[in-house]
């Protein structure tokens, strides 16, 4: 099961909205609009401080989207205050499984803190945070048109068009995270979704390492294996050039149907990934494979994208040549697929196995103890839109899973395991509170 989204800040960026005219501006890695991006502070306290006061009853359950050993994600539908009527995801973790599990504890820090502070046309948008006494629970924008993983599944492999149209809006998405200090760390086609224009949005924060700018390393042994950098196997330190090894990875799943380096097992996948040749299939134009060349560096230094420049080292590729990138982050470019729904409460993207089932919120009967319960402070949360549109209104303020293809390896997400559950939900400013003992010997260089 994978997180789901919800809106952005206001005003909303869409493709219908956006004026054409909106300027731009040079900011981090890339172009972003101006004035789009804000940085609110809210606390417990001043959220339900008014006439509205969110919790699971402000929500019709209509289908399930996934499950998983935390807890479900539901398509609901806002049934009173801001936002009547309106669709979300809302994602349900169960206090008790998380408190005791450290990985599923640092995993919900820290994708519920990095979706507060990051806002971006090409990541996921939290609506409202808040809880129970036994539960969870985020309300995200649902994105309709499913995972890429399900698009890439139907088609098998994708033109270069195609891939370089994900490609891009992707790399704006790297940039933005990057900029702000974060690194992604678990890129695959599972954790790309689609809205319903067919624009992609990143989702599932919970392996970001923040706080890591230039210069700054960090050892935590996380990811999917097939995706992850070489840097990363051999605890050599790692940082945001990672993430572009792993779009090179992503890049050639998309061209060829399956990661670079894959094989019949996890010890042999690793092999592969630091020791293996880079093999690349014939059909490929020159400009793919001179940037799978490019991602591909087993040395982080020599990778595009692991200078300075970042995200804007990638864009200047000439696989990207003919993409405008300022009409890109304003979606105002055709996406190459466009999800066939018959309304917004269309669920055909996703899997039949959960929206078949009967959605239910189990009684929330499992509270847990005074101590555990720190473990989720300031947890609540709401949307600057949606008090925007409220003063308006009133005066005031790893697991294993199946491969893909027959003929690849079953991809291994490896999670982060040393987290004090106990710490609040706040950015990590300093220091990396996961690191596995001390730095390894590099990784061989060049492919």
């Amino acid at each position: 099961m994978r997180p789901l989204p919800a809106a952005p800040p206001c005003p909303p960026l869409t493709a219908s909205s956006l004026p054409q005219e909106m300027e731009l501006e040079p900011r981090g890695n890339g172009l972003e609009p101006v004035g789009h991006y804000e940085e609110i502070e809210i606390s417990e306290s001043s959220v339900n401080n008014g006439p509205e006061h969110i919790g699971p009853h402000c929500f019709e359950l209509l289908r399930v989207l996934g499950k998983g050993g935390y807890g479900k994600v539901f398509q609901v539908r806002k049934v009173q205050g801001t936002n009547t009527g309106k669709i979300f995801a809302m994602k349900v973790l169960k206090k008790a499984k998380i408190a005791c599990n450290a990985k599923d504890t640092a995993h919900t820090r820290a994708e519920r803190n990095i979706l507060e502070a990051v806002k971006h046309p090409f990541i996921v948008d939290l609506i409202y945070a808040f809880q129970t006494g036994g539960k969870l629970y985020l309300i995200l924008e649902c994105l309709s048109g499913g995972e890429l993983f399900m698009q890439l599944e139907r088609e098998g492999i994708f033109l270069e068009d195609t891939a370089c149209f994900y490609l891009s809006e992707i790399t704006l998405a790297l940039g933005h995270l990057h900029s702000h200090g974060i690194i992604y760390r678990d890129l695959k086609p599972e954790n790309i979704m689609l809205n319903s224009q067919g624009h992609i949005k990143l989702t599932d924060f919970g392996l970001c390492k923040e706080s890591i700018h230039d210069g700054a390393v960090t050892h935590t042994f996380c990811g999917t294996i097939e995706y992850m950098a070489p840097e990363i196997l051999v605890r050599s330190g790692h940082n945001r050039a990672v993430d572009w090894w792993s779009l090179g990875a992503l890049m050639y799943d998309m061209l060829t149907g399956s990661p670079p380096f894959t094989a019949e097992n996890r010890k042999k996948t690793i092999d592969k990934i630091l020791k293996g040749k880079l093999v690349l299939p014939p059909y490929l134009t020159p400009d793919a494979r001179d940037l799978l060349k490019k991602f591909l560096k087993r040395n982080p230094s020599q990778r595009v994208g692991g200078g300075p420049g970042d995200a804007a080292d990638v864009q200047k590729q000439p696989f990207f040549r003919h993409i405008n990138w300022e009409d890109l982050l304003a979606r105002r470019l055709d996406p190459p697929f466009k999800p066939c729904l018959q309304s917004e409460e269309d669920v055909s993207q996703f899997d039949t196995r959960f929206t078949r089932q009967t959605p239910v919120d189990s009684p929330d009967d499992a509270a847990i103890s005074e101590s555990a319960n720190q473990a989720f402070l300031g947890f609540t949360y709401v949307a600057p839109s949606v008090l925007e549109s409220i003063k308006e209104g009133f005066s005031f303020q790893p697991k294993v899973r199946s491969p893909r293809r027959l003929n690849s390896s079953p991809r291994t997400p490896v999670s982060p395991v040393k987290f004090s559950p106990f710490e609040a939900f706040k950015p990590v400013a300093s220091g990396d509170p996961m690191e596995l003992g001390p730095p390894q010997p590099p990784p061989p260089e060049g492919t």
